[in-house]
């Protein structure tokens, strides 16, 4: 009700959708959208060095040190978000919110590599500038929706099983090679279906840390399975 109030009340309607494209962006998605009939125009992913860096091998305590080649390393992680949300047929804006101990050098070279995968990318310094550290953002995010087409679609069919549907977001988002289902669980599946919520969307928790669900495989994990 909230976003859809806002919609009419301005020209653009801007809401944080949640933590990341595998699990916040994904429900706002697959889950909201349907439900409020949006049709969201363009996203704004929100990177930070500090932890594109730690997805590079880097512990928490050495964040804070410039780090030019975990960087480099850690960003496969960011492109499989970018990626999750071109699933969707939206075009996005990488926003890199800056911290006090990004390097001029790090700052640059996390712009210069989103340019090279054709993703437009500002530098958010709402933090330390106020509204101001946003107007570079905000004008690049309006000549994303002045230049580029968005054709939103969901990314599974209602009227799939419940456990495809899992299947789907598993391999599509998580990158995950299959789920693995307890038999616990495939017995609720079945009663669900029975009682007739077959057809509702999926609503996935799981670990932040990862795109997979084990909090250690940090980056962009590969060859892994997903357990329900």
């Amino acid at each position: 009700m909230a976003t859809q109030l806002a919609v009419k009340l301005g020209d653009y309607a801007i809401t944080e959708a949640g933590f990341g494209a595998d699990l916040g962006a994904e429900k706002f998605l697959d889950i909201k959208c349907r439900q409020a009939n949006l049709n969201p125009e363009a996203v704004v992913i929100v990177a930070t060095v500090r932890a594109l860096k730690m997805h590079g091998g880097v512990a928490k305590k050495d964040l804070e040190n410039e780090n030019l080649e975990a960087l480099k390393a850690g960003l496969g992680n960011l492109e499989k978000h970018i990626e999750n949300i071109a699933k969707f047929d939206l075009p996005c804006i990488v926003a890199i919110n800056a911290f006090p101990t990004d390097t001029k050098a790090e700052l640059e070279l996390l712009k210069e590599i989103c340019k090279q995968k054709g993703v437009d990318v500002a530098i958010s310094e709402v933090w330390a500038k106020g509204a101001d550290g946003g107007i570079e953002l905000a004008e690049k995010l309006l000549e994303v929706l002045d230049t580029k087409e968005a054709h939103f679609e969901p990314l599974y069919d209602l009227n799939l099983p419940i456990a495809d549907k899992i299947k789907v977001i598993a391999k599509e988002i998580y990158g995950g090679d299959d789920v693995t289902f307890t038999k616990k669980v495939m017995n609720k599946m079945k009663k669900y279906e029975a009682q007739g919520l077959g057809q509702l969307p999926i609503c996935v928790a799981k670990t932040q840390y990862s795109l997979s669900d084990n909090p250690a495989l940090l980056g962009r994990p590969e060859g892994f399975d997903i357990t329900v």
